[in-house]
């Protein structure tokens, strides 16, 4: 058993990613500020791992504490930047359960983010799955407010160099600063959003 040091987490190692569009994939410019994707992940060993377990309340009931260091650092990274959408994920490392990493995304770890945010209303798109080191994950992106924004529909791709090891979690949040540079397909836009039920 690894020597907690965050909580009851050991957490080897953040991450951040950090990227910038300034154009569209055929090269038209930007209508407006570029896009900027920001990229979180805690590498957390896996008490789990290599076994069955029933009960993951334990990590369920600590999770809001890791969700205050995630908005805590991306308040951070921002660096007053507003930050208009939101993601999750989780990467668990071969001898875990997908579910070790659902564990640490459920709302109490959300909620915490949502209000470093500013009190965000919308559910938060997630994904996951099982690999290790160098694993491409793809992180999927929509509006922090409302759910019906279609120009904030988006994904973040994240490779981790040397994570997850077979007995870590990667815990990922993925954050970006507007829509799809140039999105055209209509329907609710950013600016009519009324953020009262997450939806429009």
């Amino acid at each position: 058993m690894k020597t907690p040091n965050f909580g009851p987490f050991h957490i080897r190692k953040w991450f951040l990613q950090v990227e910038d569009s300034l154009a569209g994939e055929s090269g038209a410019a930007a209508d407006g500020e570029p896009l900027r994707k920001f990229v979180l992940a805690a590498c957390l060993h896996n008490p789990f791992a290599g076994r069955y377990e029933t009960d993951l309340s334990r990590w369920i009931d600590a999770s809001p504490d890791l969700g205050r260091e995630f908005g805590r650092r991306i308040q951070g990274a921002a660096a007053g930047q507003a930050i208009e959408s939101y993601g999750k994920a989780c990467l668990v490392g071969a001898d875990g359960d997908y579910e070790h990493g659902n564990a640490l995304l459920t709302n109490p770890a959300a909620n915490p983010v949502r209000d470093a945010l500013g009190g965000a209303k919308s559910w938060v798109p997630s994904t996951g799955k099982r690999g290790g080191p160098g694993t491409i994950i793809d992180v999927p992106l929509a509006h922090k407010d409302a759910l019906y924004v279609r120009s904030h529909y988006d994904t973040v791709s994240a490779m981790f160099n040397d994570a997850p090891n077979r007995d870590e979690v990667l815990v990922i949040w993925a954050f970006a600063t507007r829509g799809r540079l140039n999105a055209r397909l209509g329907g609710l836009k950013a600016s009519e959003v009324k953020g009262l039920d997450g939806l429009v």
